[in-house]
């Protein structure tokens, strides 16, 4: 027997046998400020919450905030820009604005879910200048636990939490270095 197939059976036969993996709890908790606790987490990583009911209330803030702003990308509400997954980089790269659809909201940190059907393309969210996240308050969820258990049979998301920003460059805070320089979520009904 070669020396090879002599530690072969020696690490088959001295192989432990198996242990069932610990149970890991949930952790869910119910959290009694939801809406609260996410706004003022928003708020702390960078962003802001406004609650609007319509869809022409949301018109409306779009016009009166970003006034300025003529390239925009939405499917919730209008858009001068139409986007799809085959959008060539460079019409993505001019976007001044990206209203997209967020599907879970955790009071945790802040962070919006946003599923690959609502991005209308992967890179928007992180190559607009200012995003905009329109989500239910009956779906923020109190920790990431409660949201992952939503979220695990879709293939491809993000979570999002506060707009782009980086201390790397001279231990200096820089909003906006690597993708959106802000982030608003509306909460709607």
């Amino acid at each position: 027997m070669s020396a090879r197939d002599k530690i072969k059976n020696a690490i088959i036969q001295n192989k432990p046998s198996a242990v069932e993996l610990p149970k890991i709890p949930l952790f869910l908790e119910e959290e009694q400020n939801a809406i609260e606790t996410f706004s003022r987490m928003v708020e702390l990583v960078g962003g802001s919450v406004i609650e609007l009911s319509t869809l022409s209330e949301i018109n409306e803030f779009v016009q009166s905030r970003f006034s300025d702003t003529h390239k925009i990308a939405s499917s919730i509400v209008y858009s001068t820009i139409d986007v799809n997954e085959d959008c060539p980089h460079y019409l993505l790269e001019k976007i001044d604005l990206a209203i997209l659809e967020g599907v879970i909201g955790v009071a945790e940190n802040g962070a919006v879910w946003l599923p690959e059907k609502n991005m209308l393309h992967r890179a928007l969210p992180f190559i607009t200048q200012h995003l905009l996240l329109v989500l239910k308050k009956e779906n923020i969820v109190a920790n990431m636990h409660y949201a992952y258990e939503k979220v695990a049979e879709i293939n491809y998301g993000v979570f999002i939490s506060g707009p782009s920003k980086t201390a790397d460059i001279e231990q200096s805070l820089v909003i906006g270095a690597h993708g959106a320089r802000s982030l608003t979520v509306i909460l709607t009904n």
